[in-house]
Parts: C-alpha cells; sequence; structure tokens
C-alpha cells in the first residue's frame, strides 16, 4: 500500500488517498480516512458499481461514520471512478440501463455483467483489508457496509467481517444469492421500497435467505438514492453494537 496524499480536517480526521498493487495500470486506487484517536475499528464501505468513491453521498457516509470513532475505508471496483473501463464493459452498463428503462428481462445481462465484477472486486477487498489491519491505529473487528453483491460474498469468505450493512439489492448474481445462506454475521439490510432498479420481492426473498440469526430489515418509501439520512446513524449504532468492545 502506497499512500499518494493525506490531508488532517479541522476535525481532527485523516483523509489520505493510496493505491495497492504494483503493475502499472492495474494499481486499486482507494481513499482510507481514521479519526484524529485511535485504535479504531475498521469498516469497509463499497459503492455500487459504477460510482466513484469520491461520491459525496459516499464521502459523507464516511465522514460520519469516522465522527463515531471507526476508519473508513473505500476502494473503487474495477470499471469504476478512477479506474479504466473497457469497450464490453460500458456495452453492458448501456444494455442494461436500456433493458431497466424499457421493463424488459435483465437477468442475462446481469449475471454477464455483475457476476465476473464480484469475482475481480472481492479479491481485491481482501488484500486491502490485508494491507489496512497492517497499519498503526487500525483495529479489529471489521464491519462492512454498501454494495450488497460484494458484502455476500466478502462476509461469506471473509472470516474477519463481523458484521455487515448491505444496501438492498434485488438484482443480485445467482451465485451471490446462493451464498447469502452461508451468511452468519449480524445483518443490517436497507431496502428503498420503490426502488426503480432493485424488485421488491427479489430483495425480500434475498432477506430471508441469510443464514444470520440476528438480521434486521429496514424498510423505506423511495427510490434507490431516496435512502434517508437516519439511516446511516441508525447504521452507525448497528455497528456500535457489534464492533466496539
Amino acid at each position: 500500500m502506497r499512500f499518494t496524499s493525506e490531508q488532517r480536517h479541522d476535525d481532527g480526521v485523516l483523509e489520505r488517498e493510496f493505491t495497492l498493487g504494483e503493475i502499472p495500470g492495474s494499481e486499486i486506487p482507494g481513499t482510507l480516512w481514521t479519526p484524529g484517536s485511535g485504535p479504531a475499528p475498521l469498516i469497509l464501505m463499497a459503492h455500487n458499481n459504477g460510482l466513484p468513491r469520491r461520491e459525496s453521498r459516499l464521502v459523507a457516509r464516511a465522514r460520519y461514520t469516522v465522527a463515531r470513532g471507526y476508519a473508513v475505508a473505500t476502494i473503487d471496483a474495477p470499471g469504476c471512478g478512477d479506474r479504466p473501463r473497457s469497450d464490453a464493459d460500458e456495452q453492458a452498463r448501456a444494455d442494461l440501463r436500456r433493458a431497466m428503462q424499457a421493463g424488459e428481462p435483465v437477468d442475462e445481462i446481469f449475471e454477464s455483467f455483475i457476476g465476473p465484477l464480484v469475482e475481480k472486486a472481492v479479491p481485491e477487498w481482501r488484500a486491502t483489508l490485508d494491507a489496512l489491519l497492517s497499519l498503526p491505529g487500525i483495529d479489529g473487528p471489521v464491519g462492512y457496509s454498501g454494495w450488497t453483491a460484494v458484502g455476500i460474498r466478502l462476509a461469506a469468505v471473509e472470516p474477519r467481517i463481523a458484521a455487515a450493512g448491505l444496501f438492498a439489492g434485488g438484482y443480485v448474481p445467482l451465485a451471490q444469492r446462493e451464498e447469502a445462506r452461508q451468511v452468519t454475521v449480524p445483518l443490517l439490510f436497507l431496502l428503498q421500497w420503490d426502488d426503480e432498479g432493485n424488485p421488491r420481492q427479489r430483495a425480500l426473498d434475498l432477506f430471508d435467505a441469510f443464514g444470520s440469526r440476528e438480521k434486521t430489515l429496514h424498510a423505506n418509501l423511495g427510490g434507490h438514492v431516496g435512502t434517508p439520512w437516519f439511516e446511516t446513524e441508525d447504521g452507525g449504532r448497528f455497528y456500535d453494537r457489534h464492533l466496539k468492545k
């Protein structure tokens, strides 16, 4: 892990940009926020496909979470933010948007695009976690917050994940829908009731499939980007219960 810049904010939060990897063109760019005092439990904050890690809603959630006494890290997934996109990726995104807007079936497009993306993203998150936990001032346990498909796979294969907050995804690859039964960590599942991009019943079925003995569903009216801010506050209390000793 190589830090490329750092900024100390007025509230004491240290914000550092980093890259992971040595091969030019394949480095993983990320951002790490740490509180003014430590050591702090770590939360991995994954954005949805296509968004940059500097997206304003993600940064606001990260800064709020750090203010509660956590270290927060995020990386750009393959094809997102500062990562290069292939022509095939761009075409798949365009096909997916067109099919969803037209009300056409999207399962085949989704599987062929998102499935391989999860396969690439999860090893990168695990490598990032290795690097982060070697830094001074960052301690376990570790939480996950964000993109459902990646969160399911990561929680299923990574024993260091102790709690997960997932933003409901009705469209989750078949492999992750099966893996949901292997997820046993405490779970907070957020669902936007009128989400135009995630079928409600699929999201409810996914929640039912999780193997966690402690799992909570929060449903709010509104579309995909309408998650109320108080859910960020409730999420903070969820992580406090499970990550703070």
